[in-house]
């Protein structure tokens, strides 16, 4: 008994975990650049009991002599889903979608000890921030200030600028009200080449994994046309109903377990009361 509750006991919470994920993205099917997980169960260890050692008393027997038991099930991993999105016009020049579905933004955060760290995203809402020290210059920020990376640093655009017109290659051109054209830069770009090695750090952004080298994950990607929309965000990669269906096979799954260990439960206890 104690066998078949220590079993559904561990699925069930292997399982808590997946409503967990399933959860996560159901609350952010809304969020722009926002990009599914699913959940990976493999079996535990087989233990293998010998209840009939006399090979003898078994001829004829087609199925195996021995009693396979397994100890239930776990998690692997999630998997990061890497596939388009809807991309949706906005109208606003800020506003970016990429077109390839392995491609991230990357930005560039700076931690309360002064440690900058570089994170990657999906989420192109980019606003213009004035530069410290500089009223004359602008650059262009993530809506929390962090900065956004170009292929020559930070993008900065002058001040007063009369519109922000962003290519298909990322290629940044600021016009100026003399309708001076200015060239800021050129958005740098990553290609996502192994997604498992991304770890959320959350507000909707990833970093490689402690210990991981770059290159292994990803491939920066410079000056390729084609990749970039301007004035449109790209939707959650979120299907709902097939999240909803994912949320109900995995509660029959929860309860299937939850009441294995009640049986196992009251079982025990008409063993115990027998006298």
């Amino acid at each position: 008994m104690n066998r078949s509750m220590i079993t559904a006991s561990v699925s069930m919470g292997q399982l808590q975990r997946q409503l967990d994920t399933i959860s996560n993205n159901l609350s952010n099917s809304n969020t722009y650049g926002y990009k599914r997980r699913n959940v990976q169960f493999s079996d535990l260890l087989t233990q293998e009991m010998n209840n009939q050692p006399n090979q003898n008393k078994e001829v004829g027997r087609l199925t195996p002599n021995n009693i396979r038991l397994g100890n239930g099930a776990r998690v692997t991993g999630t998997v990061l889903r890497m596939e388009q999105g809807t991309v949706v016009d906005t109208g606003r020049s800020l506003d970016i979608a990429l077109l390839n579905p392995n491609m991230m933004f990357q930005v560039r955060k700076t931690l309360e000890n002064g440690e900058e760290i570089v994170e990657y995203t999906r989420e192109g809402s980019f606003y213009v921030t004035p530069v410290e020290g500089n009223p004359n210059e602008l650059q262009m920020t993530a809506a929390n200030g962090d900065r956004l990376v170009g292929e020559n640093g930070p993008i900065t655009v002058p001040a007063g600028f009369s519109s922000i017109n962003i290519g298909s290659d990322g290629a940044v051109q600021v016009t100026m009200p003399d309708q001076t054209i200015v060239n800021a830069g050129r958005l740098s770009l990553v290609e996502v080449t192994r997604p498992q090695l991304l770890e959320s750090t959350g507000d909707n952004r990833y970093r490689v994994e402690p210990g991981t080298q770059l290159d292994q994950a990803l491939i920066r990607v410079q000056g390729r046309d084609g990749f970039i929309q301007q004035g449109a965000l790209e939707q959650s990669n979120v299907d709902v109903s097939h999240e909803m269906t994912q949320l109900l096979t995995t509660q029959r799954s929860y309860q299937m377990n939850a009441k294995a260990v009640t049986m196992a439960d009251q079982m025990m206890g008409l063993v115990n009361s027998i006298r």
